[in-house]
């Protein structure tokens, strides 16, 4: 087994927790793949995986290894790609992180869709709200809300989701309903902050066609979009979230919606992905499909639409 092949082999073993399915999935005998990863260790000269009975994982080295492979791995494929012309049939294997929200209700039931079109390409969806660090961890784009902060990303605008204000009926029987924007000083709010923890997000409405934004006090701060849900459920505060995540739940009245008289401002979706991968075929299909689901579901993007960075 040569040096590429045998870095394929790991990226596998690390993927699917297992040198049996790894072995499956590349079609060689089990025997083969234990040996070549002997002498991947013999001369790297480190140990790069933990082998349990039951369970498979990377050392320390071997995490750190294994996301330098993945970030080559994709690099050769690339090449190859376009030393091929194959950008009409795009291969390989692309890693793309988005929310959960996202995946589970917008991206993933329409996914086959994408797989009839480029049966070449295999997809690995991670998903949260944490931040990710592209090239490190050898992810090829991700899907995020608001405006991009990292210069050193391209960003494709995926949609402009409409949002609302709202709370559960217990909270609002505690605390009164807000009637103007100026009553959300006697409110308190779910507070939503970025993983780093640096920053803690306002609600924002269109005020005489200026965005006014209100930081409100709270005593319950996530960072995940599931569980700033959940709390508005629970009765812990106001949150101001894309209609289409809880239309359920205010449709069941167990989530109010207030302040309607005045709009939220449109929260910016977009795919964001390194410079290098911009001539990345199978980035490029991907994000173009993605284009056609989010404008299915949201609308075009507004035609005065500009992405503010």
């Amino acid at each position: 087994m040569d040096r590429f092949e045998s870095l394929q082999l790991f990226t596998r073993i690390v993927e699917l927790s297992s040198f049996s399915r790894a072995a499956a999935v590349l079609g060689i005998p089990r025997a083969t793949a234990t040996h070549a990863i002997k002498e991947l260790e013999a001369r790297l000269g480190i140990r790069l995986l933990e082998r349990t009975t039951r369970h498979v994982r990377p050392t320390v080295d071997g995490q750190a290894f294994y996301e330098r492979c993945v970030f080559v791995l994709s690099e050769l494929d690339d090449a190859e790609s376009s030393l091929r012309h194959v950008a009409a049939s795009p291969q390989g294997v692309l890693r793309v992180d988005m929310h959960g929200t996202h995946a589970t209700r917008v991206v993933l039931p329409r996914i086959n869709e994408f797989r009839g079109r480029y049966p070449g390409i295999d997809l690995t969806v991670s998903g949260g709200d944490r931040l990710v660090d592209l090239v490190r961890e050898g992810v090829d784009c991700v899907i995020r809300a608001g405006a991009p902060k990292d210069s050193a990303l391209v960003a494709r605008p995926l949609a402009v989701m409409p949002q609302v204000i709202c709370a559960s009926p217990e909270y609002l029987a505690r605390a009164g309903t807000p009637r103007t924007p100026e009553d959300l000083a006697r409110h308190q709010a779910v507070r939503f902050f970025a993983s780093n923890g640096a920053v803690d997000y306002p609600l924002e409405l269109l005020i005489d066609g200026q965005i006014r934004e209100f930081h409100l006090g709270g005593w319950m701060a996530v960072n995940d979009a599931e569980s700033y849900v959940v709390c508005a459920l629970q009765g812990c505060g106001l949150i101001q979230v894309p209609r289409f995540h809880l239309e359920a739940d205010l449709q069941a009245g167990r989530l109010v919606e207030v302040l309607s008289d005045w709009q939220s401002p449109g929260l910016t979706l977009s795919a964001m992905y390194p410079h290098h991968r911009h001539l990345s075929p199978r980035v490029r299909v991907f994000i173009d499909w993605l284009c056609e689901v989010y404008t299915d579901a949201f609308g075009p993007l507004p035609a005065d639409y500009r992405l503010v960075t």
